[in-house]
């Protein structure tokens, strides 16, 4: 599955604790647009779609949530919970967040701008693409 946890280089100092993200550099795309979410509810999901083209890196700045992320072969749950912890998504990987925990917050870098067209939001059509 094309994923994979991201440990972030901290820089720590008597005054707190410092991340840089550089694309092409610590991040393994350039990054061409950068989101946010947050004000999240436990009990409500996200995701449920899958990017033809797009590659991601999501952080939870603060807060915890899961991914569950699907290769249209296996599924697997990875719980982001750290400032430091990178979760990076390829193409054609299914993704959906639940379990938020209050006030998470979740920072995205993607590799190119927002493309209603690069969006595969059905389950059937992900799984016809990518098998």
């Amino acid at each position: 599955m094309d994923y994979r946890l991201m440990r972030m280089e901290v820089k720590v100092d008597a005054r707190g604790k410092l991340v840089s993200l550089e694309g092409l550099k610590n991040i393994p795309f350039a990054i061409k647009r950068f989101y946010y979410m947050y004000d999240t509810i436990p009990d409500k999901e996200r995701g449920f779609h899958a990017h033809r083209e797009l590659e991601q890196l999501v952080i939870a700045i603060d807060g915890a949530c899961e991914f569950v992320l699907d290769d249209g072969r296996s599924r697997d749950s990875v719980w982001l919970n750290r400032p430091d912890v990178g979760l990076y998504i390829g193409k054609k990987m299914w993704r959906e967040m639940r379990n938020f925990s209050y006030g998470c917050k979740l920072m995205v870098l993607a590799s190119d701008y927002y493309d209603e067209s690069e969006y595969i939001r059905d389950y059937a059509m992900f799984l016809k693409e990518v098998l």
